[in-house]
């Protein structure tokens, strides 16, 4: 049975009508989606072969797929925040870090040009007086030598590739940046300890007062003649103790969270944590120096305090004189006679 020309014509006009609904949807979901679109996206095709990186995260924030695991973020393949902190670890962290602590080196090495070895102006004496007790030293060397190790191997971290790699070999320098890996996570925990116990057993004398301000403003004694009152810490060490304790708290707090990802929070917070971290971390190096100095070549006697416990009582005098005081007062027999004690050469 053959259709008439009226049956044929009636069809092909309903197949029109159908098409051009169809064609009609299409361009109404189209116009829909680019409108849903920033307007950068909608001029950015993402499979042509010319577009750049930078157009898609301009247009579409982040590059993203989909995974079949439970863990959805791990579709994310680039997204702006991780190029601004590559751009931070890479080129700004290394910048701080070398005229942070190359500046501070200078200065420190300026100070002993122009000022020199700081002397006991009365000259050794023949008695000592006991300055820190053993748990006191212990807590002290468990913080330091925990956080040389941690300075060192996060120095490789920003400038290892760039100064230690070529000089060693791909081979050493892999060696070598697994160790302090490994040092740089487990001596954390010594560190922390150190700095809690710091904060426990010395912040009711790292209290600032306005004996402090004193100080301050009479250069600490190591500016000029003379030196000012002090107690148990001067004004110098107040400064030190608090940054090591909230610099160095603030370091932990955001090393835990690199170290645990996700416990706590995101990557952009963790991205954000690992900034802080490295700059914080620049900020306490640079005033460490500054404290190994003193503590060591810079001042007469310093040493003494942090190596055996016992300082010269002159030295304690033209430091500490009011701690002296306080302290041969309640317990005189804090102040000892071990013989003559060889000038420092």
């Amino acid at each position: 049975m053959f259709d008439t020309p009226l049956t044929v014509l009636s069809r092909r006009l309903v197949l029109s009508r159908r098409l051009r609904a169809v064609a009609l949807a299409i361009g109404l979901g189209l116009g829909l989606g680019l409108a849903a679109l920033p307007a950068d996206a909608q001029s950015v095709n993402p499979t042509a072969l010319s577009v750049q990186e930078q157009q898609l995260l301009q247009s579409l924030h982040k590059v993203e797929g989909r995974v079949s695991i439970p863990d959805a973020k791990s579709g994310v393949l680039i997204q702006p925040e991780g190029q601004a902190w590559r751009d931070f670890h890479e080129k700004t962290l290394p910048q701080v870090g070398t005229w942070g602590l190359l500046g501070t080196l200078a200065l420190v090495l300026l100070f002993w040009v122009v000022r020199g070895r700081i002397r006991i102006e009365a000259g050794p004496s023949t008695r000592t007086i006991t300055r820190f007790n053993g748990f006191e030293r212990f807590v002290h060397w468990l913080t330091a030598s925990s956080f040389v190790v941690l300075a060192l191997s996060g120095l490789n971290v920003t400038f290892g590739k760039h100064i230690l790699l070529p000089a060693i070999g791909p081979h050493a320098f892999h060696v070598v940046s697994e160790l302090a890996k490994l040092a740089h996570n487990y001596l954390s925990f010594p560190f922390t300890l150190g700095v809690v116990l710091m904060l426990l057993v010395w912040i009711k004398d790292n209290i600032p007062n306005g004996v402090d301000v004193v100080w301050f403003l009479k250069g600490g004694g190591i500016l000029g003649k003379g030196h000012p009152p002090a107690g148990r810490f001067n004004g110098g060490q107040k400064l030190i103790f608090w940054a090591v304790v909230l610099g160095g708290g603030a370091i932990a707090a955001t090393g835990y969270l690199l170290m645990f990802p996700f416990y706590v929070t995101d990557i952009a917070g963790m991205q954000t944590a690992q900034m802080v971290h490295g700059l914080l971390a620049v900020a306490v190096a640079a005033v460490i120096i500054g404290h190994i100095y003193i503590g060591s070549v810079g001042m007469e006697g310093a040493f003494d305090a942090m190596g055996s416990g016992e300082v010269d009582l002159n030295w304690a005098k033209e430091h500490h004189s009011l701690w002296v005081e306080d302290a041969t007062r309640k317990n005189p027999g804090i102040v000892h006679n071990p013989g003559r004690m060889a000038p420092a050469e």
